[in-house]
């Protein structure tokens, strides 16, 4: 029983507060979990990231992907599951590059973000038909596609919308076939058809996933986004079990590129991994392709010179190699 005489003292306030405060420390500290180390180690480092040399180290298993079906556009889901590494920069420059080209290029947008809009001039709020009308009801695609301002390139569009796909799907059979529905009547008119995901891995993504003959994958050369590349890894296994047995790797693309130390370790590690499926030359940091966006145009149009513009030029021709080793069909 506490001794009233005592509180009057507030010297005795001050050690009740300082005892009750020992007694919390000790009680929640035992449940503490030490599971930390900080423990320096040393990679190797090659001081040209374009070294081609390198063995891959097969920590899982990389599928590759199956060449396309004549008279079919190819299918690629540009994705990974960590944000902020230029998925849809990638997909904006790319689709304008092979388009100016020659190639007849259709954009899917399937994040909710829906940049690819911003990002090619359209007015997304205009929009009376986006990609989620056309997973709910496939057989309206061909009045989904939206020109832009470079000729042979479409697109459709994504918004706010698709966040609600899910639970509008959460009863349906075959879901996670709706995208496959929607782009077989289009295929004979394209090349390429590019989807643009969210990092989330949503039905929306698993929809583009199975869709697709093959993934492009963006990784921003720094080490948090290799746990992205590792958790879709996973993905695409249980992709190909369930749903598309024929799913592969295309491509890794290195953005966001910066000739620092830690850059160039983790493009040393993304070529061990992945061998010659990582392409050159690396997307360097530019201010001109952070730009582009805000001025609704592709690099190409904003700033072709600039390290932005030259790269993705540059990478554009390896993919078109890549994805037409004939050539295109209208060449």
């Amino acid at each position: 029983m506490l001794n009233m005489s005592s509180v009057s003292d507030g010297s005795m306030g001050e050690e009740l507060s300082d005892s009750f405060s020992s007694q919390k420390d000790d009680s929640i500290d035992g449940h503490l979990i030490h599971d930390v180390s900080f423990v320096e180690i040393e990679h190797p480092i090659n001081d040209d990231i374009t070294d081609t040399d390198a063995k891959p180290r097969r920590l899982f298993d990389i599928p590759h992907s199956l060449p396309t079906e004549k008279g079919l556009a190819r299918i690629v889901t540009i994705t990974n599951q960590k944000g902020g590494v230029g998925k849809t920069t990638s997909v904006i420059n790319i689709a304008t590059h092979l388009a100016m080209r020659g190639a007849r290029v259709l954009v899917v947008d399937c994040d909710a973000q829906g940049n690819c809009a911003s990002g090619l001039g359209i007015d997304k709020s205009k929009t009376n038909i986006t990609t989620k009308d056309v997973i709910l009801t496939p057989s309206i695609s061909i009045q989904a596609r939206h020109a832009t301002a470079v000729e042979g390139l479409h697109l459709i569009v994504g918004d706010h919308n698709l966040v609600g796909v899910e639970e509008s799907l959460a009863a349906q059979l075959g879901r996670e076939r709706r995208l496959v529905e929607a782009l077989t009547p289009l295929r004979p008119h394209y090349d390429l058809i590019l989807l643009d995901t969210a990092p989330s891995m949503s039905i929306v993504s698993v929809n583009a996933l199975t869709a697709s003959d093959g993934i492009l994958i963006p990784v921003q050369t720094e080490y948090l986004a290799l746990e992205g590349v590792a958790l879709l890894m996973g993905t695409i296994q249980e992709v190909r079990r369930l749903l598309n047995p024929s799913l592969g790797v295309d491509a890794v693309i290195m953005t966001m590129h910066a000739p620092t130390l830690l850059n160039t370790q983790v493009a040393g590690h993304l070529r061990e991994i992945f061998g010659n499926l990582v392409l050159d030359p690396p997307i360097r940091r530019n201010i001109r392709l952070a730009e582009s966006p805000s001025q609704g145009v592709p690099i190409q149009f904003h700033a072709p010179q600039s390290h932005g513009g030259q790269d993705y030029s540059q990478l554009s021709s390896e993919l078109e190699s890549l994805w037409f080793p004939g050539g295109l069909r209208n060449e």
